[in-house]
């Protein structure tokens, strides 16, 4: 199996989950017009418990096999290596069955105790999808640590297609039999999907799973590590994480539980004004998570590329790859910020027509999407060195800054859910100031945040000028030809790829971008670039 390099890597995951993340968004209407808008906000608060399971069950363990999986290969101990892939697939199959059960049986108090009774049912269809995901996340963590990110990418684009057919199907199946039942029929394909993705996974393993070694290597005696020795290692690196991204998402529990209570309470909405009110939170939540998931995708990749710069001892490597990363990371965020800022109305107005007011959160909130960003490189960062211990108190504070925040705005009824978007700002801003100082305190090298984002910064905000002045004057000039729907749509779609152009020339006239960056980006996206901005960065 051959090893790709980190941009290569970046490239793959990075178009696989622009895939996933687009078909998200695309089937969410269709969700969203068969269950309705209230049926949307109970689907999206079982969603919130699912994946704040998912996270305590996938988070920890394949992070652990990518790093232990990469680190042994660094080592050239081989042996090590498919060792501690098979002891955390056993590991992963008890604790994937564990939680799963646990999730079904508890489903109704989850669904009580974070103000979403309606949520029951499809909570306790989601179950199962904990014991496959457990499954399809420990041989990503394989072929990752491996350094080949196909595999990953292409189980992912398998199923979210699966995903968002068969949501579509069981949602309008079981509609008859009541909103709730459709809610919990549109889960199945979360489960169908993750199926399909299980069973792609294992046929590349058994086809690509031998590991061809240097010539004379068997020859050598090597000190092969014990299966409790491994073990340990796993759980050493699986434990933390765990607890840190556990807290992390800890935070959209925060914004079920308090948010849904301080609407009903304090603000005084029933319980179907709270489940729409917070559906329209998802959507601003959702539109963030497709520059998110690139961002993901660089965590995915860089994590083994890390790990063994740290492995050897290579520190002068590892200061490259850590600032080569954060550069990267800051590329995509910022402009994906402004974008989504300045285009927040045209945007929700396109793709969520019937929750068009969730433009102010997005236009208010897109900032969360880069603290966001940065923590989570952050994360991969201490993951790859062996310091997430810390790292875990600091998102302890941002948890209690969220709760402490919700608590107090949400409340307050000009702002009510709008207090929750101020409470995500706080959540990531408190762990990026600390893992910050953290990261160059310990390991001693020179990082300049503002350096890497001055010349994105510069370039987006040249690009959402251009791009909601484009917007302005197209939707001006079509009027005249078509109202309604279709002149948002098609004045925000070319005002989207205006705003692309004259960022890629801002970075090219800043000195933003170099020829290096350009092989992040997939070859077939590159032939759609001008060979102006090319060139430009050619020379």
């Amino acid at each position: 199996m051959k090893k790709q390099s980190t941009t290569k890597g970046f490239a793959i995951l990075s178009a696989a989950g622009m895939i996933v993340k687009v078909l998200s968004l695309l089937y969410i209407p269709f969700l969203a017009r068969i269950i309705g808008e209230e049926g949307w906000g109970i689907y999206s608060s079982a969603y919130k418990i699912y994946a704040f399971v998912y996270v305590l069950t996938n988070s920890g363990i394949p992070i652990a096999v990518s790093k232990s999986v990469s680190e042994f290969m660094a080592l050239k101990r081989y042996e090590d290596a498919v060792k501690s892939f098979k002891i955390a697939r056993m590991l992963m199959l008890i604790i994937g069955t564990l939680m799963a059960v646990l999730m079904f049986v508890l489903a109704r108090p989850l669904a009580a105790a974070t103000s979403s009774t309606s949520s029951t049912l499809s909570i306790m269809a989601l179950a199962p999808t904990i014991f496959l995901t457990s499954i399809v996340s420990t041989y990503r963590g394989y072929f990752q640590g491996r350094g080949n990110m196909t595999p990953t990418a292409v189980s992912q684009v398998i199923e979210q297609i699966l995903n968002t057919i068969f949501t579509l199907v069981f949602a309008a199946m079981l509609l008859k039999y009541g909103v709730e039942a459709a809610c919990a029929g549109g889960t199945i394909g979360t489960a169908i999907g993750s199926l399909g993705a299980v069973i792609y996974l294992i046929i590349v393993y058994e086809k690509k799973k031998k590991i061809i070694v240097p010539k004379g290597y068997r020859e050598i005696d090597h000190n092969k590590h014990t299966n409790k020795q491994i073990l340990k290692k796993i759980i050493h690196y699986g434990l933390p994480i765990v607890i840190c991204v556990g807290l992390q998402n800890a935070g959209d529990l925060v914004d079920l539980a308090i948010v849904k209570s301080r609407l009903i309470h304090a603000v005084g909405y029933s319980q179907s004004l709270t489940d729409t009110k917070f559906g329209v939170f998802t959507k601003y939540r959702a539109l963030l998570g497709v520059p998110i998931a690139l961002v993901s995708a660089l965590s995915a990749s860089v994590l083994p590329s890390l790990a063994g710069a740290f492995a050897l001892k290579d520190k002068k490597s590892l200061q490259n790859k850590i600032n080569y990363t954060f550069r990267l990371c800051l590329l995509v965020a910022v402009p994906s910020a402004v974008g989504l800022s300045v285009l927040s109305h045209p945007i929700f107005k396109m793709i969520f027509p019937a929750f068009e007011e969730g433009w102010k959160l997005m236009f208010l909130g897109s900032v969360v999407l880069v603290l966001t960003a940065l923590v989570q490189i952050q994360m991969t960062i201490l993951q790859s060195i062996n310091k997430l211990y810390l790292s875990t108190f600091f998102m302890i504070l941002g948890v209690m800054g969220k709760i402490v925040t919700n608590y107090l705005l949400v409340g307050i009824p000009q702002l009510n859910i709008t207090g929750a978007v101020f409470g995500n700002m706080v959540c990531f801003a408190i762990p990026l100031g600390l893992n910050y100082i953290f990261i160059n305190k310990s390991l001693k090298i020179k990082l300049n945040m503002f350096t890497h984002g001055l010349k994105p910064l510069m370039a987006s905000v040249l690009m959402g000028v251009m791009a909601y002045g484009t917007y302005l004057g197209l939707t001006t000039v079509l009027n005249k030809f078509v109202t309604g729907y279709l002149n948002n749509a098609i004045s925000c779609i070319i005002s989207i790829g205006i705003g692309v152009f004259t960022y890629m020339y801002g970075l090219v006239l800043t000195g933003g971008i170099t020829e290096q960056d350009l092989g992040v980006l997939p070859a077939r996206i590159k032939r759609f670039l001008p060979k102006m901005i090319i060139n430009k960065i050619r020379k």
